[in-house]
């Protein structure tokens, strides 16, 4: 049963990831990338706004739980000034979905810095999330992780 949940997420994400790929490509709009830390995988990221962005990721967690992690968050982004390139603090809420023996979900809260590129379709990132697991116990976690993603 796990396999086939975890099967079907993986191919809704392919799906969607290719059809924002497909629609948003002229308007470099779309950033797909990895995350290195707690948890490890890949990332994408749609711009909404100048300000707002959504992101989703599907990654593995090596802490002690060898779990399948999911997580969607919706993103604000306050702009810092800087001489070359956009440095962006950004903050949200989103939801994780854990996927181990018992699978957990929880709400997800990601404080963030951003560099992007000045003269290339990239962003490098940290970020690091609290996590209230809401179910099937209440408990409270703590995500990090580095990143960089490549804009189409």
């Amino acid at each position: 049963m796990r396999r086939k949940v975890i099967s079907l997420v993986m191919l809704t994400l392919f799906c969607l990831s290719a059809g924002l790929l497909q629609a948003q490509a002229q308007e470099k709009k779309l950033g797909l990338g990895i995350i290195v830390g707690e948890p490890t995988g890949v990332i994408a990221k749609y711009w909404t706004s100048n300000r707002t962005a959504f992101d989703i990721a599907g990654s593995w967690s090596f802490s002690g739980e060898n779990a399948f992690h999911l997580h969607a968050d919706y993103l604000f982004h306050s702009f810092i000034k800087v001489e070359t390139g956009k440095l962006a603090f950004y903050y949200g809420i989103g939801a994780r979905l854990n996927l181990q023996d018992d699978a957990r979900f929880g709400i997800k809260i990601p404080l963030g810095l951003s560099y992007m590129l000045p003269n290339a379709p990239i962003d490098i990132f940290f970020e690091i999330s609290p996590v209230m697991d809401l179910i099937p116990d209440t408990e409270l976690n703590l995500l990090g992780f580095v990143g960089v993603r490549y804009f189409f």
